[in-house]
């Protein structure tokens, strides 16, 4: 196309914009298609969306106002949460002993390859004054770990304030950054440095600490499903899965857009390994001493990815609006102006008092169309278009992100309207979602359909497994699928065992995981 054509093109787009929104000639970048490069299309959002970006220091990222703002809210929902189930926050040191790692012999293999090690403490000047150096005299006497989790410096201090049954349980949460020494990573999925929260208790009794494990496990999935709009299968992992320590792990398990898997977080039953590491006991109301049991839990900034991965399409970000930073926005056309000012005014303070978060566009730079497509990438659920046409009709044009659908509402009482759409989008997230793994959700008999189902349709793979841990490990060797979970409250039924042929009382799911 010539230059003038070009020009021409553009020309008779711009005035077009209010109704070709979405448009990505006035994108500045545009998204890989998910069926194209579903990898590239995920990091394209994460950037382009403002979420996220790479650090200098490899492996690390930073996160952006937006992909923060996004976190906060999962963060302080979670909070109340398990505030609501009786837990309390604080707050442990970032540095571990090396000597903590190697009282508990499963929890240091897990994690003895992941771990950042401090050997020194200060710096000095080159001699040759090329810059600072590590100062060989300030060697410290046992290295330090930085945190990959924090179940060993946790159970050390519980012994000093665990005595009697009186002390339990012991209800803590910390909300913290761990650094696990990634080789491969991608941005809030496996970073080398990411945030979370972990929970760690301690109970007088077996009994006790199962019920712990369960209940956080269902904190989880309640806020995956009510508040991320992401269906999960609550289940419990296998002994090649657990978590290095554990007793039992209970997860809940999500599936992305692509097929794969994800472990949306996990629930630990520790047993009394760590209390028997680190020599927690207590007196029991027989004055007694018995060591306690324990469980942790945790979720982390991987819930980010997760979501992206729920529920975004190719022209951005698509954000439940239980937990989007901006669940509204105003968008003046085609510009502000002291009318369009003093409506939007009214219409945020409205929507402000039944609990709305609500913003307007006041960006006199950039073009409606831009900001609908720009609006669009960030996902927000909802936006208010407002011109001087709408204004003299009494109505708003109200667009929804989730099914691009567009409608004229009268101003009046548009408050009580948004909320139901709110709630209907938070809901039709959730159906879309929930109907994507149902159909991507295969039983199978044989390891050909096993091998043909992965290959093609992907999802979980329903399948029986004879219980043995060689056979899961062939099965992984020879698919790259795991046992992603044992559903809890799993139907018993006999059958034969996908790969082997052996007996088998119950199915498993399978899945390519990240």
């Amino acid at each position: 196309m010539a230059f003038r054509q070009k020009l021409f093109f553009i020309k008779n787009q711009g005035r077009k914009l209010a109704e070709n929104p979405t448009s990505h000639l006035f994108m500045a970048k545009e998204i890989t298609s998910r069926e194209e490069n579903y990898s590239q299309w995920y990091i394209d959002i994460v950037q382009k969306a403002n979420l996220a970006d790479n650090s200098a220091v490899r492996g690390c990222m930073v996160i952006k106002p937006n992909g923060y703002a996004l976190w906060e809210n999962m963060r302080d929902q979670l909070d109340r949460m398990f505030k609501e189930t009786g837990h309390v926050n604080a707050y442990f040191p970032l540095f571990i002993p090396k000597s903590f790692l190697s009282k508990e012999a499963q929890h240091v293999e897990g994690f003895a390859k992941e771990c950042a090690v401090i050997t020194h403490h200060r710096l000095m000047n080159a001699p040759d004054g090329s810059g600072v150096v590590v100062d060989p005299s300030a060697k410290l006497e046992e290295e330090l770990i930085v945190r990959p989790t924090s179940e060993t410096i946790i159970w050390d201090t519980y012994r000093t304030w665990i005595n009697s049954y009186r002390d339990l349980p012991l209800l803590i949460n910390q909300w913290a950054n761990v650094v696990r020494w990634e080789m491969r990573t991608r941005l809030f999925l496996r970073t080398a440095e990411f945030l979370w929260q972990e929970g760690h208790t301690a109970h007088a009794t077996k009994d006790e600490a199962v019920a712990e494990t369960r209940t956080m496990l269902d904190v989880y999935a309640t806020f995956a499903e009510e508040w991320m709009a992401m269906p999960v299968v609550k289940g419990v992992k296998t002994a090649n899965e657990r978590f290095a320590g554990a007793e039992d792990t209970y997860c809940i398990e999500a599936l992305m857009q692509d097929g794969k898997a994800l472990q949306a977080g996990t629930s630990h039953f520790l047993g009394q390994n760590f209390a028997k590491a680190f020599d927690v006991k207590f007196s029991n109301k027989e004055n007694q001493q018995e060591y306690v049991w324990a469980t942790s839990w945790g979720v982390s900034t991987r819930l980010i990815g997760a979501l992206i991965m729920t529920h975004s399409d190719d022209d951005g970000l698509v954000l439940p609006p239980k937990i989007a930073p901006t669940q509204v926005v105003i968008v003046p056309i085609p510009k502000p102006t002291p009318e369009i000012d003093e409506a939007a005014n009214k219409l945020m303070k409205e929507l402000r008092s039944k609990g709305i978060r609500v913003k307007y566009d006041t960006d006199d730079q950039k073009r409606p169309g831009f900001k609908f497509a720009e609006h669009e990438m960030n996902g927000i659920p909802v936006r208010l278009g407002i011109g001087a046409r709408d204004l003299a009709e009494g109505k708003v044009e109200v667009a929804r992100r989730d099914t691009k659908e567009k409608a004229n509402q009268p101003v009046e009482g548009i408050a009580d309207y948004i909320i139901g759409l709110l709630d209907e989008i938070q809901q039709n997230l959730f159906d879309r979602a929930a109907a994507f793994r149902t159909e991507h959700t295969t039983k199978v008999d044989n390891f050909d359909d096993f091998k043909s189902v992965l290959e093609g349709k992907g999802g979980f793979v329903s399948a029986h497994w004879d219980g043995t841990s060689e056979t899961e490990e062939k099965i992984k060797e020879l698919t790259k699928a795991t046992i992603r979970c044992i559903p809890l409250n799993n139907p018993q039924e006999d059958g034969k065992c996908v790969l082997t042929g052996n007996p088998s009382k119950e199915r498993v799911l399978f899945a390519k995981a990240y």
